[in-house]
């Protein structure tokens, strides 16, 4: 199906700012302000595919709760936003949201992150649609600049190069690097024809950057590890530079952090300069009803329901489990020093999501036995079937 660049956007109006509700909720607390920095990035990243129906009925994206939660983010100091074409009306939506909040937060207090080469209907990789695709989020988003475009997806255009979709793949940094092409003599090797696309789309966010300054920051997207490692190295060897950023998702969490492996191979092998963490919570499969076509095997859903039932013990309102998911996720992102994009569709989710930062943060909650305790036992759990540190296919 042909992408329509140029076709009219659904409408989705606000009504006045002064006629949308401003309360208590609104606000900001002053004790979890978002002080920490990586690169010009906070901790944590507004992450927006919420803003879409992928995520939330059509009531939810259409009213004012997307801008005032976005609003009470910056408040927070959670200023950058994370959205894409393939994530709906999202960029719309956000694009709205920031241009009505402009007389409390100009464009400069905050960093935008968009993606192209992955649309709804398909993916396009052309040059020719990167440059439409990039003309659209910046009408979309009302602005003359983006601060950081992702090749999105990579890994469904490009040569996998995996001995096996599904696994642990961090025997890709050791003992079988020749098969997942990274040994050192094997960089800059072009397999297929596919892995000629994605350096042509890569070329082309280059030149968007580095001639023409509507992009600051380029990276890639993706979900196997040892696939953006490859092509990151492959960028870098072909074109002459680096990608700026990689970000991969569902690598730092409480069922995987295998990303904690790879995050200094992609600086050391590949001079990329940042590496972002998404989906801290593995695509809600931490929480107690997950996506019911959550790509993760049938076991490590199984281990993730008993996980839910574990936490129950200790907190029965059911946000147990996703509070420790996100709390640890923020613990190794600390340490690694990688800001982390979350998913945020309400006020609730905002403070919540800030207050997790700050008590890892700030109050020493790592060192509590307690804590320590909770994240053994559900590590366990998946650990007991040989499904910790899983990557399961990209979904």
């Amino acid at each position: 199906m042909a992408i329509y660049f140029d076709a009219p956007d659904p409408n989705y109006p606000l009504p006045p700012l002064n006629e949308i509700p401003d309360d208590d909720a609104d606000k900001p607390k002053e004790t979890y302000k978002l002080t920490t920095t990586l690169n010009g990035f906070p901790a944590i990243i507004f992450g927006t595919a919420t803003f879409s129906r992928i995520y939330n009925e059509a009531d939810h994206i259409s009213g004012v709760t997307p801008l005032r939660a976005a609003r009470l983010a910056l408040r927070y100091g959670l200023n950058a936003f994370d959205t894409a074409p393939y994530y709906g009306d999202s960029e719309i939506i956000l694009g709205n949201a920031l241009r009505a909040l402009r007389p409390e937060f100009p464009r400069d207090s905050y960093t935008l992150i968009t993606k192209v080469g992955r649309y709804p209907t398909e993916f396009d990789y052309t040059p020719e649609a990167i440059e439409s695709s990039i003309a659209r989020s910046l009408r979309r988003l009302h602005t003359n600049y983006l601060d950081v475009v992702y090749l999105h997806d990579v890994e469904f255009v490009a040569d996998e190069k995996l001995p096996r979709r599904g696994g642990n793949h961090v025997t890709a940094l050791g003992e079988e690097r020749e098969q997942y092409g990274l040994n050192e003599d094997q960089e800059g090797e072009i397999y297929t024809d596919k892995d000629h696309k994605v350096l042509s789309a890569v070329k082309k966010l280059f030149e968007l950057r580095d001639d023409r300054g509507v992009i600051k920051r380029v990276g890639i997207s993706g979900f196997p590890l040892p696939t953006l490692l490859r092509l990151a190295i492959l960028i870098q060897k072909r074109l002459g530079k680096p990608v700026d950023l990689v970000m991969s998702f569902c690598h730092l969490t409480l069922q995987n952090s295998t990303l904690e492996q790879f995050k200094s191979e992609f600086g050391s092998r590949a001079g990329v300069k940042q590496v972002v963490n998404a989906s801290p919570i593995a695509m809600g499969l931490l929480r107690p009803s997950p996506l019911q076509a959550h790509p993760a095997p049938l076991e490590i859903r199984e281990v993730a329901k008993r996980a839910v039932q574990l936490s129950d013990e200790w907190d029965v309102s059911g946000t147990g489990l996703p509070d420790l998911a996100l709390q640890y996720a923020f613990t190794r992102a600390r340490e690694i020093g990688v800001p982390v994009a979350v998913g945020l569709s309400t006020l609730e989710e905002v403070h919540a999501s800030v207050k997790a930062w700050h008590e890892v943060d700030a109050e020493g909650l790592t060192t509590k036995e307690q804590w320590v305790t909770r994240v053994k036992n559900v590590q366990d759990l998946f650990r007991d079937v040989q499904m910790l540190d899983y990557s399961w296919a990209s979904p």
